[in-house]
């Protein structure tokens, strides 16, 4: 069976942030200050977010972490929320989505099977009290994963049907057309 190791990580990361700036892309910058309820992220604030989210595996991976009850969780997250307060056009976020996540896929694919394999001793109290390297660099795109449905669900409140969508209708549309002409 074939190894997933560093560069499948980042193709995979590289996938899904490619589907998430073409939802910033087609959400229309008028929209992206609406907010599903008052006490939710913003469309523009959710893709700030999203871009600045691997800020902390930059951290922990870069700096070679090991033992993550030696993590400064307060100061990490402190400069990532200064970063996502920051205003910023549609341009610049997507700008932000674009260079952020180049920046973390380039950083997972140079990693080497061994460094992956690493185990990493979470925070007491923390569960489970290890994971493993892999596991971390995995999280990213499950964190995006998770808040590109919220933005997909978004679109839809604003009136945008999401890309994804729009290429399995087309599909669809092409798939019953095909069948049409072959009846004929």
């Amino acid at each position: 069976m074939p190894k997933y190791g560093g560069k499948e990580i980042a193709a995979a990361f590289r996938t899904v942030r490619k589907n998430t700036i073409q939802i910033a892309e087609d959400i229309p910058e008028s929209k992206y200050g609406f907010k599903a309820t008052p006490d939710t992220r913003s469309i523009a604030q959710t893709l700030v977010h999203i871009a600045c989210a691997p800020e902390f595996a930059f951290h922990i991976h870069g700096e070679k972490v090991s033992d993550m009850a030696k993590v400064n969780f307060p100061e990490i997250f402190e400069k990532i929320t200064a970063e996502e307060s920051k205003a910023r056009n549609k341009a610049e976020i997507i700008a932000l989505l674009k260079t952020q996540g180049d920046r973390y896929a380039s950083l997972v694919e140079g990693f080497p099977d061994s460094f992956l394999d690493e185990v990493m001793t979470m925070p007491p109290g923390g569960s489970p009290t290890t994971r493993t390297r892999f596991d971390m660099l995995l999280a990213p795109k499950e964190h995006e994963m998770h808040h590109r449905g919220q933005l997909m669900l978004l679109e839809r409140l604003v009136g945008v049907v999401p890309h994804l969508t729009r290429q399995r209708q087309e599909q669809q549309a092409a798939r019953a057309q095909a069948a049409q002409t072959q009846k004929k």
